[in-house]
């Protein structure tokens, strides 16, 4: 005798949930089939559950290596909820694993877009700038498909929802990206660190400070031992107005260079816009240690001496 389903959406998805936890990928798609039928047949507008039944069962089509049924759900699950993370992550493993990086990138990006500290989605755009190198050479950026831009009201939308996903995201963001600090680099992601944060220091030269972050942050995924990375980058997010990213920076940056003058330079900057004159202070005094006759420093100290008094 056939095994008798639920009949609602809501029991037909748990069932699914249920199945999935039990490693019964088969069955667990096949219920979530059948929610999305007994939806679509209800004729009710519910895009958002739609668009987890299709990202439930792709997630099922993945642990089963349909890549291309996984890539097809996440897409209808994007259509309905663009710019959703889980879809985003899973059609970019499917990408991945059909060695189609480009694309892969691309949905990794977008996800950083609506998270920066996501940490599989760090990992795999650490992943796919090595492969993407490898394969299509130094130009690689050139040949990619266009990124899509992810609205402000995108990143207000997941940050406002108290879903289940965002507390599995907020996880990893805890984590922070452990798994990226703590791996030793290699003499070839070491090369490619110093290439991509050279091409970081071009766009700075013509101005262009929001795409040149985009190549130090690349160039510390394959290497995060370069303190001038840090601090270059630094120098960006002060042209940006972006203070607490900066003092982050060049913290950072100190930490692997204790001597790193021009992150002592930026950091009491950016706590002198950031009104924290004391820090402010402090860091030129540190800076004035090593170079004495510094004369920016010495200017900036007594602005910074004058907001303390």
């Amino acid at each position: 005798m056939a095994p008798k389903f639920p009949d609602s959406v809501e029991k037909l998805r748990a069932a699914g949930n249920e199945s999935f936890r039990n490693g019964q990928y088969a069955e667990a798609s096949a219920l979530y089939g059948r929610a999305l039928r007994v939806l679509q047949a209800q004729g009710s507008s519910d895009p958002e559950e739609e668009s987890v039944l299709y990202s439930n069962r792709a997630a099922c089509h993945l642990k089963d290596g349909n890549c291309r049924d996984c890539i097809k759900d996440c897409t209808s699950a994007l259509v309905l909820v663009p710019f959703s993370i889980k879809p985003l992550l899973r059609r970019a493993s499917a990408y991945e694993a059909l060695e189609k990086y480009p694309m892969a990138y691309v949905d990794y990006k977008t996800v950083l877009q609506i998270d920066n500290s996501v940490t599989s989605a760090l990992e795999g755009i650490n992943r796919m700038t090595r492969a993407l190198m490898d394969s299509l050479g130094p130009e690689w950026r050139l040949k990619l498909p266009s990124i899509p831009l992810v609205p402000v009201s995108a990143q207000k939308r997941w940050n406002s929802l108290p879903s289940e996903n965002h507390k599995e995201m907020a996880k990893s963001k805890s984590k922070e990206t452990t798994a990226t600090k703590n791996r030793v680099p290699s003499a070839g992601d070491v090369e490619k660190a110093k290439v991509l944060k050279e091409e970081g220091n071009e766009l700075v030269k013509k101005g262009n400070h929001k795409k040149a972050i985009e190549k130090y942050s690349e160039s510390l995924l394959c290497s995060n031992l370069e303190s001038a990375t840090y601090s270059n980058r630094a120098l960006c997010y002060l042209v940006l107005k972006q203070y607490t990213e900066a003092v982050k920076d060049c913290t950072e940056a100190l930490k692997l260079d204790g001597k790193n003058v021009k992150a002592f330079y930026r950091r009491a900057q950016a706590h002198k816009a950031l009104k924290d004159y004391k820090s402010s202070f402090a860091d030129i005094s540190n800076l004035l240690q090593i170079e004495p006759r510094n004369g920016p420093a010495q200017k900036l100290w007594q602005e910074v001496k004058q907001n303390l008094h």
